[in-house]
């Protein structure tokens, strides 16, 4: 029974785990082939048709190059930093609903587990600035670690909001709870707040400013190369592609279709089509925007958004006791 359950377990990790990095694979090609139109340039277009196999072309070049441990460096943590971040951001998948009874773990503190494990994340990055014993990548981690304790603050009150509407950490019961009207449309100023914060905690254009390549080289993975470097690529890739399935998930009815019973097949191209959609505008805004000073990345959540997330934190409450929502 015991090794029987290990398999099921190990089956379903591949289950997870070979789709997300395909998808994350995919992501990085759509990417570059959406900016190279935006910006009226062609993209990667020789490796397989249109270009599609030019991901795993790069992989495959990252994983044969040769591993450098500078000489400076903790062996140790070195190696361990990109791993707690890849770890951390494959086991948030296992809490994610598919469908209705289609996920891996179904807890009833599901936000709880994930803000913990996503907090847990960071570390990755601190440890690379650390152990890596170059001034670029500390302070690289040292900008990640101030940009990511800020944003967490407005990202954890904003899913306290969607709780305040439910009544519950369950993720499934959250997107249930979402038959009558997606939560997108009573929460629309707090649903824009929410994508603002996500790209900030996924250190993306116009925050990518713990790596930005113009003032810190590679910011915290400056020293990385080989198989590492691919580790913090795929973490950072997999907390996009996850960021938007949240998303998706508390705002846009997760894998809901209006009117429609939603079956197996429904319920996943459901939810792809509003995850790709938010991860779309990730790309949309990185080809669009330019990156903020580091001043004007915290006086925006400090001195702009956290009030008026505090201001929805009490006006909300007020409604949902008011009118006895649950």
């Amino acid at each position: 029974m015991t090794i029987n359950s290990t398999i099921n377990s190990l089956l379903e990790a591949l289950i997870v785990i070979g789709p997300l990095l395909g998808s994350i694979a995919y992501v990085t090609i759509a990417e570059r082939k959406i900016m190279g139109s935006m910006q009226r340039r062609i993209g990667p277009n020789k490796v397989g048709y249109y270009g599609l196999l030019q991901a795993f072309a790069d992989a495959l070049k990252l994983l044969v190059k040769e591993l450098v441990l500078p000489s400076n460096t903790d062996k140790i943590l070195f190696v361990l930093a990109p791993m707690i971040s890849l770890v951390c951001g494959l086991l948030v998948w296992t809490l994610i609903p598919y469908g209705k009874g289609l996920v891996i773990a179904d807890f009833s503190l599901g936000i709880v587990t994930i803000l913990a494990i996503s907090s847990v994340a960071a570390y990755g990055i601190i440890l690379a600035g650390w152990a890596s014993n170059n001034k670029y990548s500390f302070i690289g981690s040292l900008r990640a670690t101030a940009q990511l304790i800020s944003y967490e603050v407005v990202f954890g009150l904003i899913i306290l909001l969607v709780i305040f509407f439910v009544g519950s950490f369950n993720l499934t019961t959250i997107i249930e709870s979402q038959k009558a009207i997606w939560y997108i449309v009573p929460l629309f100023p707090i649903a824009l707040m929410f994508l603002i914060a996500i790209l900030a905690e996924s250190n993306r254009a116009p925050f990518d400013l713990p790596e930005s390549e113009s003032e810190l080289t590679a910011g915290f993975m400056t020293e990385y190369s080989a198989f590492p470097f691919v580790f913090f690529f795929l973490a950072e890739y997999g907390a996009i592609v996850f960021l938007s399935t949240l998303s998706s998930i508390l705002f846009l009815g997760g894998y809901l279709v209006p009117g429609i019973e939603s079956n197996g097949l429904m319920t996943g191209l459901s939810l792809g089509f509003k995850t790709s959609f938010i991860l779309f505008l990730f790309i949309w805004i990185r080809a669009s925007f330019p990156r903020l000073r580091y001043d004007q990345l915290m006086s925006s959540i400090w001195s702009k958004m956290l009030p008026i997330v505090i201001a929805f934190s009490i006006l909300i409450p007020c409604i949902v006791k008011a009118f006895e929502i649950y």
